[in-house]
């Protein structure tokens, strides 16, 4: 979908610069064994992928996951369908992954990055147990999983298989599903979720769980 300013239509996954240009990115490039996640604070359509790539390892780089193409095509149906669901719910139209440039609502856009960390070092074996438990996360733990990981270790590469995204992958590959809702205890225990403050955005983008 194409726009040449902010008032135009909503982009890809609930997308729209008219509201905010805070988004994810999510850049599938054609023959290359890696997809890129990014989180955006300003709006380009169609911007140039050299520069992005030409950031992904310095200090102020905005990409936040570097994903084995293997390991994306085990979720992206799945993360496309739950999207979807939450965009129809607000009326807002669906879409699909395609080559290139795929633009996120910034909630969507955690939220996709916490599945993306968790599996980007599992046992390919392991990801649909990660799909179920992810899944069974309500968008507003799944938003507090992103800020807490990102604080910490949000970088493509420097934050790899350390702390928080560690701990995400053992939550969410090694964490048995029981009736689809991970247990949240493991975070409890050591009083992490006491943390939690609700997204100011929580009354967006279908949060709200019955």
């Amino acid at each position: 979908m194409k726009s040449n300013n902010k008032k135009g239509p909503v982009l890809d996954f609930g997308f729209n610069p008219k509201d905010t240009e805070h988004h994810f990115l999510v850049y599938i490039k054609p023959g290359d064994k890696e997809v890129y996640f990014f989180e955006q604070f300003s709006f380009t359509e169609d911007q140039d992928f050299s520069v992005l790539a030409y950031t992904i390892s310095g200090q102020g780089s905005t990409c936040k996951c570097l994903l084995n193409h293997s390991r994306w095509d085990l979720i992206k149906a799945d993360v496309r369908a739950e999207f979807n669901r939450r965009l129809k719910e607000m009326e807002i139209p669906s879409s699909q992954w395609k080559s290139k440039y795929n633009y996120l609502h910034r909630l969507l856009g955690k939220e996709l990055l916490v599945l993306a960390w968790a599996i980007e070092e599992a046992d390919p074996a392991t990801v649909p147990l990660a799909i179920q438990n992810w899944l069974g996360l309500k968008p507003e733990e799944r938003w507090w999983l992103y800020t807490i990981t990102n604080a910490a270790t949000g970088h493509a590469i420097n934050g790899r298989g350390k702390g928080w995204r560690k701990a995400l992958r053992f939550a969410l590959t090694e964490n048995p599903v029981t009736h689809e809702k991970i247990d949240m205890n493991i975070y409890k225990e050591s009083n992490i979720l006491s943390l939690f403050k609700e997204d100011p955005d929580s009354e967006t983008l279908g949060s709200k769980h019955e």
